[in-house]
């Protein structure tokens, strides 16, 4: 089937087409860098991971922007909330952005464009709008004309009237209409400024990813994603920005991830329920919280409590279990996991990729997951039955060995290796070296000895399992 996206702007789910194949072109807004950013956010940054794997896995070449607003009112009120300048904050929360994401396995972007790098199109753009009629100046600072933009509100669906009534449309006296919004902001004391025809000032939010975007990816893109937050009024006003001033389709496809609620309740700072990743990752494995953002539907609202971060950190055990398990038997008898070559592997991979196709069904293609694990777990079994071909088994044993292995790699679920060192300077060859003692103890029938060793390890978080072929072990799940 071919692959349905749910397109924010038509309000519908619909065939996807990039506009250059192979290339698949995608903007996705990225962070404020003023803070460490919090799991509320990490939300769009891992899902939109997972449209470019996916792209990438059926052989798209995918160009990947999101930028780093480093311009914002935010930004101002910290520097001069710790008295050093908005530079000083950017350049320390800049890295700490990377470090969180590389944590949660989210690839860095193609391009990481900075506002304050993109100043001269971002004055061009203005331009092209003043020169339109679409944004005037008034006192040094530049707005945008709303209702000269006649399809204001196609994607969120307000009227200009409307939004007269609601709590974001502030009074300023130097605009022309209460909803018009400004793009360059006139200097005040206190702000960093640049030097632009309308005297110094520096941009808006808004304008700063029309510019980056059309800058990196062209006029017209394939996809522009962020959270639902976003729709209004910040993709709204890049919309009309961008259309504005090329009289051409910005983003051709718009994808709006739903909220991340906190115990029920919607995460806000305003009700100091808003969490850190760098914290969160302290209670749960970066797998974990992976597996968690991805159990539901993109646009589906999540709900982060402990229970349902405590279920993840479960399942991502039971997923790595298996596989290391599988491996550890195959490799007992000489067998080698290979990719797929029954044809089991067809029907699997059409599941995997029908869900996906289908807008993205992340938990549909987590649920074909654990149906591979629980096959490694059921042939297991069936291998310890005495008279059973093994060697049918141990090849489908390998199938769903490497597929699991293949999907948990896919979704970013394996668990960060512990390196040579276990626990207490115990390594693996040292593992062995004991298992090895503990079966000589049992063959000479001296199972004190070989209990000994079973608990000695299981106290250091080792864990042993007899099989016919042999005896594995595996590490405490954390």
């Amino acid at each position: 089937m071919a692959l349905q996206i749910y397109n924010t702007l038509t309000r519908r789910k619909e065939p996807f087409e990039p506009l250059n194949p192979p290339n698949v072109t995608i903007y996705c807004c990225g962070p404020t860098v003023y803070e460490r950013f919090h799991v509320g956010n990490a939300r769009p940054f891992v899902f939109i991971d997972i449209v470019r794997r996916y792209f990438e896995y059926k052989g798209h070449h995918v160009k990947f922007v999101q930028n780093l607003t480093d311009i914002d009112d935010k930004i101002i009120n910290r520097a001069n909330e710790e008295g050093c300048s908005a530079k000083d904050i950017t350049d320390h929360f800049i890295p700490a952005y990377f470090e969180d994401a590389a944590k949660l396995r989210i690839g860095r972007a193609d391009v990481h464009p900075k506002a304050t790098d993109h100043l001269p199109e971002i004055i061009d753009l203005i331009k092209r709008l003043i020169d339109k009629g679409l944004a005037y100046e008034t006192d040094g600072s530049v707005y945008f004309s709303v209702r000269e933009y006649k399809e204001y509100g196609k994607l969120s669906g307000r009227r200009i009237d409307d939004l007269l009534e609601g709590a974001r449309v502030k009074v300023n006296e130097a605009k022309r209409d209460p909803a018009d919004f400004a793009m360059w902001k006139a200097a005040k004391p206190g702000e960093p400024t640049w030097a632009s025809p309308w005297g110094p000032g520096r941009p808006g939010w808004h304008i700063e990813c029309s510019a980056m975007a059309m800058k990196h990816l062209g006029e017209t893109f394939d996809i522009h994603a962020g959270g639902n937050d976003l729709i209004f009024p910040h993709h709204e006003n890049e919309i009309a920005q961008s259309e504005g001033a090329t009289g051409r389709p910005f983003a051709r496809t718009w994808m709006h991830n739903g909220f991340l609620n906190l115990e029920g309740a919607k995460m806000s700072k305003s009700e100091g329920n808003v969490f850190r990743i760098d914290k969160i990752l302290e209670r749960a494995s970066p797998a974990a919280v992976r597996h968690f953002l991805l159990s539901a539907h993109y646009r589906s609202p999540l709900d982060l409590t402990d229970t349902t971060l405590g279920e993840s950190a479960a399942a991502v055990g039971r997923i790595n279990d298996a596989i290391e398990t599988g491996l550890k038997l195959l490799e007992l008898e000489g067998h080698e996991p290979e990719p797929f070559k029954l044809s089991e592997e067809e029907a699997l991979r059409r599941r995997f990729e029908a869900d996906m196709e289908d807008d993205f069904n992340t938990p549909r293609a987590l649920a074909l997951m654990f149906d591979v694990v629980g096959s490694i777990h059921e042939l297991r079994a069936d291998l310890a039955r005495a008279g059973a071909d093994k060697t049918r088994l141990l090849d489908q044993m390998a199938e769903s060995v490497a597929f699991a292995a293949e999907l948990r790699d896919f979704f970013g679920l394996e668990e960060a290796p512990a390196g040579d060192a276990t626990t207490d300077g115990l390594t693996e060859p040292l593992i062995n070296l004991l298992i090895e003692a503990r079966n000589l103890a049992r063959q000479s029938k001296d199972f004190q000895v070989a209990d000994r060793i079973r608990v000695g390890l299981s106290e250091l978080g080792i864990f042993l399992e007899d099989h016919p072929q042999g005896t594995i072990w595996r590490r405490k799940e954390s």
